[in-house]
Formats: C-alpha cells, sequence, structure tokens
C-alpha cells in the first residue's frame, strides 16, 4: 500500500506565537505534515532550538548579523542556511513546498508572500497586514497563481468555516467579534494614563506584544475588517463588528434570508493553524473543548469608536481605498513601536496616526513600489511626530 506523502510546510516568522503553534500542530501530526523551511528575524536562539527539533531543508534569519551563530550552531546537521530578508522571500517560493505559513508580524510578510503566490503554493495567512497594505495586489496575484489562500486568524477562519458548503449562496453581512481588549471599560481619563505592561495583559488570548498592543487599540479589529473585505470579496459597510468578551464566537456569517451561522470554540489557535493546513479535512485534535455548563451567558455589545478610534480610522482606510490602508499600517507600527518603549502614551498612538494618515501623500492606484515607497516615507514621518 502505498504511504502518502507528507505534506511539506514553511514557516515564515516560526520563532512567534503563531509559528511556535504551527510546530506543536506539526509535532502532533508528524505523520502529515513534514517542516521544510523555517525563518525568524531576530530571535535565532529559539530557531536553533526548532531546527534541531525539525531538521528542516532551510532556515534563514532576516538579520544577517546571526548568520555566523546560526550557521555554526547547525554545523553537524544537514541544513541549508541563509540570512537575510531577499533570502526570505526566495525560501518562501521553494519547489517542493506544499504550504506556507505567513506568520511574520506586520509590513515584513508582504514580499515573501507575493513570491508564494507567484510560485503557486496554498498559503495559510496569519500577515494580516499583507492584505491591509496590499488587498488588490494580492488578489490579482491570486487570480493569475490560482494560489489558495486560507486564513489562519481565529476570526477569518470562523468566516471561512461558516461559508463552507455555502455555494454561491448571497453573503449580506460579516459579523466580526472582539474581545474588546484590556481597557473595555476604561475612561478616556483612565486610557491617558495605560502603560504597555497593562495593554500587554490580553483577557483571553496569548499573542506576540505588537497583536496584543493591536488589540487593546482595537487596530488589530481594523486590520481584520480590512482583511475581511479582500478574502471574501465583501464591501465595507456589509462587515459589522461586535464586542464579544467571552471569545467563544469567533465570528458570524449573516446571510440573504436572515440567517445568521457562527463558529465556536475555546480561543486557541491551534484550531485555525490545523484546519488551514488540512482543509478541507478536520482531524481529530485533544484540543480543549467548550463547556456550555460552565458558560450560561454570551454578551455582545457595540465597540466604542469614541475612545477606540482606530477601528474607525481603518474603515476609513479601507473606503478611501489606494495606499490608504497602507499608510495605516506603517504609521500603526511606528507608534506601536514607540509606545512598547513608553515614548509616547496609549491615546497619543491615535492622534499621531490621524495626523500622519492627513498628511501623507495619497496614490489612488498604486503598483508594488508604490506600496514600498509609501511604507518608507510613512515611517520617517510618523517617526518625525514622535520625536
Amino acid at each position: 500500500m502505498d504511504t502518502i506523502p507528507k505534506k511539506q510546510i514553511a514557516i515564515l516568522g516560526s520563532t512567534g506565537s503563531i509559528g511556535t503553534q504551527a510546530l506543536e500542530v506539526i509535532a502532533d501530526n508528524a505523520s502529515l505534515f513534514e517542516v521544510y523551511a523555517l525563518t525568524a528575524n531576530n530571535n535565532v536562539d529559539l530557531l536553533i532550538q526548532q531546527a534541531r527539533k525539525f531538521t528542516p531543508e532551510m532556515v534563514a534569519i532576516g538579520n544577517e548579523k546571526h548568520y555566523n551563530q546560526l550557521k555554526d550552531a547547525l554545523a553537524d546537521l544537514p541544513i541549508k542556511v541563509f540570512a537575510g530578508n531577499d533570502s526570505i522571500a526566495q525560501v518562501a517560493e521553494m519547489q517542493p513546498i506544499d504550504i506556507v505559513l505567513t506568520a511574520m508580524v506586520g509590513y515584513s510578510g508582504l514580499k515573501p508572500t507575493m513570491n508564494a503566490i507567484r510560485a503557486g503554493k496554498k498559503i495559510a495567512l496569519a500577515n494580516k497586514e499583507t492584505l491591509v497594505v496590499a488587498g488588490e495586489l494580492i488578489c490579482e496575484l491570486a487570480n493569475e497563481s490560482k494560489s489558495a489562500i486560507l486564513p489562519v486568524d481565529s476570526e477569518h477562519s470562523a468566516i471561512f468555516q461558516c461559508l463552507a458548503g455555502e455555494g454561491n449562496n448571497p453573503i449580506e453581512k460579516l459579523i466580526l467579534t472582539a474581545s474588546g481588549g484590556p481597557f473595555r471599560t476604561k475612561s478616556m481619563r483612565e486610557l491617558e494614563h495605560v502603560t504597555s505592561a497593562q495593554a500587554l495583559k490580553h483577557p483571553n488570548w496569548e499573542m506576540g506584544a505588537k497583536i496584543t498592543i493591536d488589540s487593546a487599540s482595537l487596530m488589530n479589529k481594523g486590520f481584520e475588517i480590512i482583511e475581511a473585505k479582500w478574502l471574501f470579496g465583501v464591501t465595507p459597510d456589509q462587515i459589522e463588528v461586535v464586542v464579544h468578551r467571552q471569545s467563544i464566537i469567533h465570528s458570524m456569517v449573516q446571510f440573504a434570508d436572515s440567517s445568521i451561522k457562527a463558529q465556536l470554540g475555546m480561543p486557541d489557535m491551534k484550531l485555525p493553524i490545523q484546519y488551514a493546513f488540512t482543509y478541507p479535512d478536520r482531524l481529530k485534535t485533544n484540543f480543549p473543548r467548550f463547556d456550555f455548563n460552565l458558560c450560561s451567558q454570551f454578551t455582545f455589545e457595540q465597540p466604542d469608536l469614541e475612545r477606540f478610534r482606530n477601528l474607525g480610522f481603518a474603515y476609513y482606510a479601507m473606503e478611501r481605498g489606494g495606499n490608504m490602508p497602507c499608510i495605516l499600517n506603517a504609521a500603526n507600527e511606528i507608534v506601536v513601536a514607540a509606545f512598547l518603549k513608553d515614548k509616547i502614551g496609549f491615546l497619543q498612538m491615535s492622534d499621531i496616526i490621524e495626523t500622519v494618515m492627513a498628511k501623507a501623500e495619497f496614490v489612488a492606484k498604486p503598483t508594488y513600489e508604490d506600496y514600498v515607497k509609501t511604507d518608507e516615507l510613512v515611517r520617517i514621518l510618523t517617526s518625525e511626530l514622535i520625536n
């Protein structure tokens, strides 16, 4: 009897929260999956540990200063070692790879994802900024190459699961749920004084620092609505955000006949990661099960756009189109980094983003080069406003 070949998986951003959980999924299903490539930006020590455990064909480190340490640490293993951002982009298109999990943080994920799509790879997309920054370009490339893009974000995976089997049934509305973050009930006066340490304590999810801050400011939800527009081909007025602090309903779809489908489960990123790897199949897991006896109440409320202005900025950027979402993303990456270093306050992040969106040059029909230029100039402009 012929054995089914293992799916070869490349993990871009293997040392982050999504990357490490993806490796757990692979380890739990070693008969189905094999790690072909691992990449990281800076965390060379963890990358070395991962490479020694999974012995991929190749590894790449974005920060070239770590190349010698990485190469020396793996010298006794038959692993090809590369360094630099260009090498990460090249790894993504390697011929034997079946699935590319793009789990890099921020704008850095754009070029490798584009390369993987051009090479016709199946994309497990955890880097939402790729579609935020260049959604139109990414969708055109995917159509040309017939590359499948499967969402890994819990909200988009939930919508994807709700749409399975629905064919061309018309969508009336996508309803993305949000936990509301750690500051859901704080007043404007209180928000003026919150610290980065407080913002890093998310009530329901274990995530990396950048995405946790974005969750606290609702920018993460803003990026998700832009991502949903491109993934599911809907208009901005067909996307609603509702705060559901229990984080059990991961998102919902309302159809033209008024019926609503929801996907529920415990807050565990390994489920959407595994579903992206195995779609359309579902594998038996030992993941925690939701117990209705322990949760007698689901609550829903509208997000407060006066206290959490970033969500409104995202709707504006999505409706304006062009390079405006790229401007939004670049400004946000800089202000979040400044907030994490306690250079600016929590509410100042939104103030600076608003100023940058008003000042930066708008391009209605951007090329890839326009996105690169916009990202570079907006980072400079935002940094000047901080300093």
